[in-house]
């Protein structure tokens, strides 16, 4: 459900000067603290602050004490009313502890940007209404995964310079390094090469459940688009990875940096506990912040072997099987065999729980029922090789029959029979078609049950008002999931109008008018609870790259800025975007990948590849292509692309081949690099934005064997170019 243990600062919290204290009167009520770093609610009409679908539904809570229907009007850009109607009153709304009203303006479909809402002479923050409203995050929420990476310098021609750092936890000092990393002692006495994988969260631990169940997650991403038929928008040359352009979609590069640090985490044979997962590799103690990774120079240990963690590897890595093998069959293989030993060993040590008291360094994610790991590892190793035992063991599973797999408060890294169900539903199985049935069935009630709590609740939040605690925006987000499943089983519609209205709450539309991710949104969050994105105590260093999902209101108020400054806070509203406030403002992966699936999910279009129709999409970028000079063997050529689309560019790269064997030799405005004929330019970090009708323009050297024409076509980020 909720990590129950994270990275305390070592030292006093450091407080923003621009942390607000008091109270903030909108609509007549008062409002919780506003966030430290991000502007205050400054408006009592809450929007996602990003915007809505043409086809979406479109609805904004307003703040007000009044209790008679309100008009509202939507404007254009140019100030012009385009839409107008009467709120719907709701009244007291228990988790925000605010009262509200709702506008619904789903029936406007035009598109547009800069769109304002009024309730009652206050605006929304700007927003925008378009097809390709969520392309930048379906990227930016998938890049998180990259940034988090590690074991591999993150590099600045993918990232940006602010970005960019040496490869953290390889030996090099003062790394001591996770290339062979001791046990904990009487756990071991060998040592262990695990590195690579994804830091977790704002710390530098690694941890197989939380791994497990974030990459299950990104796979699962892929998985859903490749049935929708949308699989190409996640496929190679589609993100910011440095594996992209190998033939793989780049989702399954990002998931398999993963995958196989989750299988370096498997005892070795021939020693004891064979085929077990270690539960986690972290620092002896806790490191102060602000920490850089490859500047950790705290001793690192491998924790004891547990059965939960043993289950991640086997869910995951028998998903790895079936999803990866049209691409790798021998990676393939690999994962399958390292599933099989997990399962094996898990059988034979089935109550090897790891403690709640282990959570020095790092966070102890203890979980002392396992069952519903069991059930989800055989579903997954059912669906990836038909045979028998694994059926018997999902069949003989209470979890099968349980009305309690979908909780109220959705699944997460302790709670993962969902996630069998879900295979179940979406995978083809031997199951008789009654199970089948059944399973399904699970899904739909669990995605009606989200959105009746969502229809009796001001902000359309499908946790209940208890359901505010650590990493509850994971929640909000996991929840989605489900309900996009539902409308994948069913068709219907309402189904994704929830999942795309549980956007809307973390851009935004929310007890606090803040959008909890980093980059997008008027007033986002920009101070999460990390080591390297420290801005607010190191002005050298950056904030969280966007797409950065905070972890969200806590009612627990678990960390000192958050006792202090949020006392007496509603459940929704009890965050506050302070970096040491680490129980309402950390990231975390597990976070992060239902943020990317929805992004991804939401971001499909019936235009997209092998869908259902409709015109394809209009070129956003052209590029003008002129040799300035030419000699017998040489020639130099400026390269100019425009960005024709309606939203920014934030890194980019050109690719093209050339039609007559030309080599570059140099380049200048852009990073250069040429395979073959296939030539890629990248950004610069001065160039790396492009706005609307923005243009870059970079110069290149090369060689021609007597003739030179020009390239035939461009393209940028993975789409064609006019």
């Amino acid at each position: 459900m909720h990590r129950t243990t994270a990275s305390p600062p070592r030292r006093l919290p450091r407080l923003s000067a621009a942390l607000l204290t008091g109270t903030l009167l909108l609509g007549g009520l008062a409002i919780a603290p506003a966030a430290s770093g991000a502007a205050a609610a400054t408006t009592a009409v809450r929007v996602n602050q990003v915007g809505y679908l043409p086809d979406g539904p479109k609805r904004a809570t307003v703040v007000t004490t009044a209790t008679q229907a309100l008009s509202w009007q939507l404007r254009n850009a140019a100030g012009t009313v385009v839409a107008s109607g009467s709120t719907v009153p709701r009244g007291a709304d228990a988790p925000s502890g605010q009262s509200v009203q709702v506008a619904d303006f789903s029936s406007y479909q035009g598109t547009g940007t800069g769109y304002v809402l009024s309730v009652d002479g206050s605006g929304s923050a700007p927003f925008d209404i378009r097809a390709d409203l969520y392309d930048a995050l379906r990227s930016d929420a998938m890049a998180f995964f990259h940034h988090q990476r590690s074991g591999i310098a993150i590099d600045a021609s993918l990232v940006g310079a602010a970005y960019a750092r040496p490869a953290g936890h390889l030996g090099v000092s003062p790394n001591k390094g996770d290339v062979s990393v001791p046990c904990q002692a009487t756990v071991c006495d060998y040592t262990q090469d695990v590195r690579g994988g994804w830091y977790d969260a704002g710390d530098h631990g690694k941890y197989v459940v939380n791994g497990g169940l974030s990459t299950w997650l990104v796979v699962n991403s892929f998985e859903r688009a490749e049935r929708a038929g949308k699989g190409a928008a996640l496929g190679d040359s589609t993100l910011r990875v440095p594996e992209r352009g190998n033939g793989v979609p780049d989702v399954l590069d990002e998931a398999r940096w993963e995958l196989d640090f989750l299988m370096r985490m498997q005892v070795p044979a021939g020693k004891p506990y064979a085929g077990m997962a270690f539960h986690k590799v972290h620092d002896a103690a806790w490191t102060g912040m602000p920490l850089r990774p490859d500047q950790d120079a705290q001793p690192r240990e491998l924790h004891r072997p547990s059965t939960a963690a043993t289950l991640n590897l086997a869910a995951a890595a028998a998903q790895c099987a079936r999803v990866y093998r049209p691409y790798d069959s021998a990676y393939a293989d690999r994962c399958l065999s390292a599933a099989r030993r997990a399962w094996t060993a898990a059988q034979a040590n089935p109550a090897m729980y790891a403690p709640s008291s282990d959570s020095t360094g790092g966070g102890a994610y203890e979980d002392a029922r396992v069952t519903d790991e069991f059930y989800w590892a055989a579903a997954e190793l059912y669906a990836a090789t038909g045979e028998s035992a694994y059926r018997d063991a999902v069949t003989s599973s209470s979890w099968h029959t349980s009305a309690d797999a979908f909780s109220p408060y959705g699944f997460g890294w302790a709670d993962t029979a969902a996630l069998g169900r879900l295979v179940l539903a979406t995978v083809p199985t031997g199951l008789p078609a009654s199970d089948v049935a059944r399973v399904r069935a699970s899904v739909t009630a669990a995605a009606d049950g989200y959105l009746s709590r969502m229809a009796a609740q001001g902000y359309a939040v499908p946790v209940p008002a208890d359901g505010y605690f650590w990493g509850s925006n994971g929640e909000v987000a996991n929840d989605a999931v489900v309900m996009a499943v539902a409308g994948e089983l069913t068709g219907d519609a309402r189904y994704r109008a929830g999942a795309l209205e549980t956007m809307d709450y973390l851009l935004g539309r929310n007890a606090l008018g803040l959008s909890y991710v980093t980059g997008h949104g008027e007033s986002a969050a920009q101070n999460q609870h990390h080591r390297f994105w420290a801005h607010q105590l190191d002005a050298s260093l950056p904030h969280p790259p966007a797409g950065s999902l905070a972890g969200g209101p806590n009612s627990g108020l678990q960390d000192p800025i958050a006792a202090q400054r949020l006392a007496g806070c509603a459940p929704a509203a009890c965050y506050i975007d302070h970096i040491d406030s680490y129980s309402t403002n950390e990231v975390a992966v597990n976070w992060n990948a239902p943020l990317a699936w929805l992004a991804a999910y939401a971001a499909e279009r019936a235009s997209d590849d092998g869908g259902s129709g409709g015109e394809p999409p209009v070129s956003a970028c052209a590029v003008t292509y002129t040799v300035t000079n030419s000699w017998n063997t040489g020639f130099t050529a400026n390269v100019t692309v425009e960005n024709t689309g309606r939203t920014a560019v934030d890194g980019w790269q050109l690719t093209w081949a050339y039609p007559d064997g030309q080599r570059v030799t140099s380049a200048w405005n852009a990073t250069v690099t040429q395979s073959g004929t296939a030539v890629g330019a990248r950004n610069t970090d001065w160039n790396r934005t492009l706005a609307p009708g923005a243009k870059a323009s970079f110069g290149v050297q090369g060689t021609h064997n007597g003739t030179n024409p020009a390239p035939a076509s461009f393209s940028l980020n993975a789409g064609a170019c006019s």
